[in-house]
């Protein structure tokens, strides 16, 4: 992620360490100064404590000045509910999405899209750069809502093969017949159109 914008969506519940918290927003703040992170709270969150312990770990940094600018153009947003919090990420579509939530499996299937998530308090997604075995080639810039990472599936090569039946020609035969009629392909009309006619 060293030549693209990294994006982050962090939701929190008010369980959620502030300290955990801001060290998973000023992992990505640190990539560079076109990075953005989100955090999505939800109710109860302490926001004042997530506010200090952000300012506090990034005067520790190394890099923060860098931080300090992906920081100037990201932004908290206040939630009503884990569906508000959802649709708001499904929309952002986040490279990196950290669910720091109590139950957290429950968000999975209001989730779709997203690069990588990571699932609960003990989750940072440093773990995604290093250890957890998950490729980081991800997409950026809300392309999670189009596109996967990188994985080994992406370097496999597939084939699709067909095969019908005469009782699943004569069913989607005349259909096929008739969007070929359509967009004018008459030969391909008549490749179904003439097993038609031969066997009936």
């Amino acid at each position: 992620c060293c030549c693209c914008c990294c994006c982050c969506c962090g939701c929190a519940d008010a369980g959620a360490n502030p300290a955990h918290v801001a060290a998973d927003l000023l992992s990505q703040a640190e990539h560079g100064p076109d990075s953005q992170v989100v955090l999505l709270a939800l109710p109860g969150v302490d926001l004042d404590a997530v506010q200090h312990a952000v300012q506090q770990q990034c005067d520790q940094l190394p890099r923060n000045e860098t931080a300090r600018k992906a920081l100037s153009h990201s932004c908290v947003v206040q939630v009503r509910d884990r569906e508000e919090a959802a649709r708001i990420s499904n929309a952002y579509a986040p490279e990196h999405l950290i669910i720091n939530v109590e139950e957290p499996e429950s968000w999975l299937p209001m989730l779709d899209n997203a690069g990588s998530i990571f699932m609960g308090r003990w989750t940072p997604e440093s773990v995604g750069d290093y250890a957890s075995g998950t490729n980081h080639v991800l997409p950026t810039y809300g392309y999670a809502r189009m596109y996967s990472g990188v994985s080994l599936d992406s370097f496999t090569k597939k084939m699709t093969v067909q095969s019908l039946s005469w009782e699943g020609l004569q069913v989607l035969g005349p259909h096929v017949a008739k969007m070929a009629e359509v967009e004018g392909l008459e030969a391909h009309r008549r490749a179904v159109t003439l097993r038609l006619e031969q066997s009936s």
